[in-house]
């Protein structure tokens, strides 16, 4: 049902909420890492910190779902998790790294462009269709997420194109989202996926660093706070969340909905003194204007389309 959608549509807004937060959190973790990455390389310090924050969410989740431990056991939970934990992996990774040498309203702009990629990728893997009026959305969408820190300054560079890249595998994490979780538990490829998101970059920080002791880094000073909000905030409740609501929608209102990530990060920079605000912010409008459009869309031509509840909770895991 149509209230069922918004109800979807209304959690995945809550997860961009805390996605724009890990934009500072990330920010406050590598900031006091400049050393470590200069001596074990950018890969290896992200390997590191992309492990570690699933680590927490890993351990956060296990004792508190049945279905998360019985995934461990099944070969079709381990496949989805496979899937979307490898996909996350590498957009991750690539991200972190290319944030290093280009500006924040460059990476925003670059990252939004996944929402341009699920639309062109759901015309050939998804069953959901865009459009044309969702087209328009993801046009609004884009120049709001793009510019909402000022016209970003574009020199194609490794950073650059390494954002790019992970925008596309983000793109592609959102539509096998949406297919392995009509078929699979969300709560179990949850906990499989982060199981493949820790053992992945775990082997990246090793391999690129030649050992474990890398992993010291993890308890440095004004690391571990971050990193527990990045695990339990950014990891453990935000793909809980994404894995049980997106099914509920088409992937690219989803994508539109994930872009207001850079609303809420700007605004957190703003308040931790790393972002100044400018009249450039009220190109946020766009978004609103551009999930409105979607959602009307949706409302008027699909009043029936999804009948499913959103039913999966941490609670009714046992």
């Amino acid at each position: 049902m149509a209230m069922d959608r918004r109800k979807a549509a209304i959690g995945l807004f809550s997860v961009t909420f805390l996605w724009g937060g890990t934009f500072v959190w990330m920010k406050q973790a590598l900031s006091v890492l400049d050393d470590e990455t200069a001596y074990y390389s950018s890969a290896g310090v992200v390997g590191v910190i992309v492990a570690s924050r699933f680590l927490i969410a890993f351990v956060a989740l296990l004792p508190f779902s049945k279905r998360a431990r019985i995934a461990l056991t099944s070969k079709e939970d381990w496949k989805g998790g496979l899937i979307l934990g490898s996909l996350m992996l590498i957009g991750f990774v690539l991200q972190m790294i290319g944030i290093k040498s280009v500006s924040p309203s460059v990476s925003a702009f670059l990252t939004s462009l996944y929402v341009v990629f699920t639309a062109i990728l759901s015309v050939k893997i998804s069953d959901r269709k865009p459009t044309r009026i969702m087209i328009a959305g993801v046009a609004l969408a884009t120049l709001g997420a793009g510019f909402i820190d000022g016209p970003p300054h574009i020199v194609w560079g490794a950073g650059e194109i390494l954002t790019v890249i992970s925008a596309f595998f983000f793109a592609l994490h959102i539509i096998y989202t949406d297919k392995v979780t009509k078929q699979l538990d969300p709560i179990a490829v949850t906990s499989t996926s982060f199981a493949v998101l820790i053992v992945g970059a775990g082997l990246i920080a090793v391999i690129l660093t030649g050992g474990f002791e890398v992993f010291k880094i993890s308890w440095k000073n004004g690391v571990i706070i971050p990193l527990l909000c990045l695990g339990l905030f950014g990891s453990l409740a935000c793909i809980l969340m994404l894995n049980a609501c997106q099914r509920h929608l088409n992937p690219t209102h989803a994508a539109i909905i994930y872009s207001f990530e850079p609303v809420w990060a700007t605004l957190y920079g703003y308040y931790e003194g790393m972002v100044v605000l400018s009249p450039w912010l009220m190109m946020g409008l766009l978004l609103l204007i551009g999930n409105i459009v979607v959602e009307l869309d949706e409302s008027s031509d699909h009043p029936g389309k999804y009948d499913d509840i959103i039913h999966t909770t941490i609670s009714e895991s046992e």
